[in-house]
């Protein structure tokens, strides 16, 4: 197969302040000043309340699997080499539920209450992707 190129992310608002906090290596969501209710994903009001007073927060980036599924065809050919590829569903310590790509194991690896903990994948010098690791002490193959 020829090169195929990364589909594009194309980020704005709070999506470009997630993006923008993940090249640091931070993983942030909100905490809403007027009911203290953690939000995420980033945006303008407050799920909960309605509150516009959010407060972006750092999270330590552990968590456990909420959920997961294991991805045996790709979304686009660009994923094709990647396959099969493990998507986790995180609840976060700090109260809010994250996805992404699960790393450093075998497929077959993750369970449900496993715990994890966020890496930071810098895909290109503009792209940095949030990714989970079994967390020190997990089983990993």
């Amino acid at each position: 197969m020829a090169d195929v190129a990364r589909p594009p992310i194309v980020a704005r608002g709070e999506e470009k302040v997630w993006f923008d906090r993940l090249r640091e290596h931070e993983l942030v969501f909100q905490r809403c000043t007027g009911c203290s209710h953690a939000v995420f994903p980033l945006r303008t009001v407050c799920s909960h309340c309605q509150s516009e007073s959010l407060d972006l927060e750092r999270s330590a980036g552990r968590g456990a699997v909420y959920s997961f599924t294991v991805q045996h065809r790709a979304s686009h050919p660009f994923f094709q080499p990647e396959l099969p590829i493990t998507l986790v569903l995180v609840d976060l310590d700090e109260g809010v539920r994250v996805v992404a790509n699960l790393v450093d194991s075998a497929p077959d690896v993750a369970r449900i209450g496993m715990r994890v903990e966020a890496v930071f994948d810098d895909v290109e010098p503009e792209l940095t992707l949030l990714r989970f690791r079994p967390a020190a002490g997990e089983e990993t193959s």
